[in-house]
């Protein structure tokens, strides 16, 4: 079993860096920590970075999840591959792009490019961020998979993966902490980044984000509203290049042992939004493949 610590970071290629940069900053919020050989890293908690945008084609490249060390990453590529599973290990400088010590790729069934990595960057001075959006975290992301049973027997197999709700066959929810959702599947034809969760202090922030994404024209894709599954309180909103981030606050925390995972029909009108606002499903940025050389 390989257990993943937490959530690290999100790489996603872009076509035009000033806007996916811009909208990340001064709509989103988040800091702008640097640029790099051609990266460009986005801040909003303890980490790093949690948002890379890489110069090139427009789509996601990774999701990266954290492992406690060294010793932890090598256990985990040798389960990868006993399972079958193509695994590549980064050099020292793929390395130093994402901040980490280490890290291993692997594509999941589906096509979703995984990276698992160790030894990713903290930094001790709190974020200076963009704008006041009141972000407190990077909360989770969502992958997309054709199959989302199939996806959550992959996950559940081979890492410390368990579900916390399902959405008929169009979601899983699941957590590896006390956490209701660190990651998530959605239904989708192909493989792709569905969204990009940050939390917020309060409602309030929620509401006055709501707001200011509306002054300023952002397509709203979903909220305000509130998940009966999480209960967290949510707005989605579409990025460029088909990045869909999320702000959302309250997100249960389970805590029992003995928890069972609820089923909700997504044909019913609260199942998405107990406040049974419109709905719709989140715009997924696809994946984008490039060869990872080590």
């Amino acid at each position: 079993m390989i257990t993943l610590h937490d959530i690290a970071y999100v790489r996603s290629g872009t076509a035009d860096a000033a806007i996916a940069v811009g909208f990340a900053v001064d709509v989103v919020g988040m800091e702008l920590l640097g640029h790099e050989d051609g990266v460009w890293y986005l801040r909003a908690d303890q980490r790093h970075h949690c948002l890379a945008f890489e110069e090139g084609e427009a789509g996601v490249l990774a999701s990266g999840f954290s492992v406690a060390d060294a010793d932890a990453l090598a256990d985990a590529e040798n389960q990868l591959i006993a399972a079958g599973i193509t695994v590549v290990r980064g050099n020292a400088k793929q390395a130093r792009s994402r901040r980490v010590e280490d890290f291993l790729a692997f594509d999941d069934p589906f096509g979703n490019r995984v990276e698992l990595v160790t030894g990713q960057v903290q930094l001790a001075r709190p974020p200076h961020f963009g704008r006041p959006a009141g972000i407190t975290e990077f909360g989770h992301l969502c992958l997309d998979a054709p199959d989302v049973r199939e996806a959550y027997r992959f996950w559940s197999t081979l890492f410390n993966i368990k579900v916390s709700d399902w959405i008929g066959d169009l979601a899983c929810l699941m957590r590896f902490d006390p956490v209701h959702h660190k990651v998530a599947v959605f239904r989708g034809s192909e493989p792709g980044l569905c969204h990009i969760n940050f939390q917020v202090d309060s409602l309030d922030d929620v509401m006055r984000n709501w707001r200011f994404l509306q002054e300023r024209g952002v397509e709203i894709e979903m909220g305000p509203g509130r998940h009966p599954q999480s209960t967290a309180i949510f707005v989605y909103f579409k990025g460029p290049e088909g990045l869909t981030y999320e702000y959302s606050y309250g997100v249960r925390r389970i805590e029992e042992a003995d928890w069972v995972p609820r089923v909700f029909d997504p044909s019913e009108p609260d199942a998405i939004d107990m406040w049974r606002g419109p709905t719709q499903r989140p715009t997924t940025q696809a994946q984008v493949h490039r060869a990872l050389d080590a």
